[in-house]
């Protein structure tokens, strides 16, 4: 137990900080322009029986900073930028944390996708990319009666 407060000794940051050992360079890829960070959106992914649904995090984007394409027929691709806020010279920042840049996410599609049924929505910083599945059809196997 005594060796726990050693790790927060000069530091003002959560136990969570401490406990992500990639946060520091998580998000320090070189972006497109060489000025921004390339941001990871959070998504999930689920299958339900009808379709694929995936769930993106985009807190503070509008509809229009968000692209949802599907490329090469079978890969979904999500992206957007978050913009950097304006730094006002007579601000003291004393937490920065909220990430901008732009973010990419690609996903495989599975062959049962209807890849031109695709449709999405948002709602509370949440991008819905909902895929539609192809009902998958079982082969049709005939008997051949086998002579003498």
């Amino acid at each position: 137990m005594a060796l726990i407060p050693s790790l927060f000794v000069g530091r003002r940051n959560n136990i969570f900080d401490v406990c992500d050992p990639f946060k520091e360079f998580a998000f320090s890829y070189p972006s497109l322009s060489g000025t921004e960070a390339l941001v990871n959106a959070r998504v999930d992914w689920k299958e339900t029986p009808e379709a694929h649904v995936f769930s993106a995090d985009v807190p503070g984007l509008k509809k229009e900073e968000v692209k949802v394409e599907v490329e090469d027929g079978r890969v979904l691709q999500i992206s957007g930028e978050r913009s950097v806020e304006k730094e006002d010279k007579k601000d003291t920042w004393h937490r920065v944390e909220r990430s901008s840049g732009k973010f990419l996410r690609r996903f495989r599609l599975p062959e049962n996708a209807k890849t031109d049924q695709i449709t999405a929505s948002m709602e509370n910083g949440v991008l819905t990319v909902t895929v539609l599945k192809e009902e998958v059809k079982k082969p049709h196997v005939k008997s051949v009666e086998i002579s003498a």
